[in-house]
């Protein structure tokens, strides 16, 4: 049987790299397929994504907006702030009115954590002061005066109190105490819609292999992820992959689905996106 590559992104982060652990090391059948990984951050492969680029990628769920028309979702990989998400974090606490005027260092302005921002703020982009750093570099850009709030993702989550910051804001917190407890919803992936419906089933289902792998050889599958472990030893690794790697990334469930559509349907509503797509996801 010929085999057919599938270019696979996701992020450099212990997270992605845990979820792909059995996939990345030929652990498990992959049938037909074979994969070969793209690892960028995520703001760049939500711009990819807008283009067609991949064939399967981790995006932004804010980025979600804009390609639906190209992805679907699929029902497993997705990363949910489960009361805790990105934080907002300066060298002093600010209040939200006084934040709201200070300069602010993002990960890219598709990012779930911007969006975020705006629904917590109640202001759009062009309302803000903000400069767009690579999120590894956010800390960086606090502490040097580049900006005077930096809002921060990926494992700065458990390091920011290494840096000498102070926590102004936590979105997942807030998140869940505006809707009925729900996760806030932050990165999935996506297959895109040239695979037949019955390709793009199979394709899913070794992806959730993959995962439910991972989650089943967990010691060997955090040790993987240790490489991509940026400031973090084992310990905190496995904490940082216990956060978004756990049932919601299985499957959403009807909880999840209802926080993205929440998280889609108030942007609208606020005209911080274009429309709020239907959520089509592999069955």
């Amino acid at each position: 049987m010929e085999r057919r590559t599938l270019t696979l992104g996701h992020s450099p982060d212990p997270d992605d790299a845990f979820m792909f652990y059995g996939l990345a090391k030929g652990l498990i059948p992959t049938h037909r397929w074979q994969f070969e990984h793209i690892l960028q951050d995520i703001q760049t492969l939500n711009e990819r994504a807008t283009r067609s680029e991949l064939d399967i990628t981790a995006i932004s769920l804010h980025a979600y907006a804009y390609v639906s028309g190209q992805y679907a979702l699929l029902p497993s990989g997705a990363s949910m702030g489960d009361g805790y998400g990105p934080m907002l974090v300066a060298k002093t606490k600010f209040t939200k009115e006084e934040l709201a005027r200070k300069r602010i260092a993002v990960p890219g302005t598709m990012t779930s954590a911007f969006l975020a921002l705006q629904l917590w703020l109640g202001r759009p982009a062009r309302e803000l002061d903000m400069v767009v750093v690579p999120f590894d570099q956010i800390f960086a850009a606090v502490k040097s005066g580049q900006a005077d709030v930096g809002l921060i993702i990926h494992e700065g989550q458990l390091t920011w109190q290494n840096e000498g910051l102070a926590v102004c804001e936590d979105l997942g917190v807030w998140w869940g105490k505006e809707n009925d407890g729900l996760p806030l919803p932050l990165g999935g992936n996506v297959i895109h819609k040239r695979f037949t419906p019955a390709e793009r089933k199979e394709i899913s289902d070794i992806l959730r292999a993959s995962i439910q792998f991972s989650l089943d050889h967990r010691p060997e599958a955090v040790q993987h992820a240790l490489q991509f472990a940026r400031d973090m030893g084992r310990d905190l690794a496995d904490k940082f992959v216990g956060m978004y790697v756990n049932h919601w990334t299985l499957d959403y469930g009807e909880r999840g689905r209802e926080s993205i559509r929440r998280f889609l349907g108030q942007a609208q509503v606020r005209q911080l996106i274009p429309h709020a797509p239907e959520l089509e996801f592999v069955a």
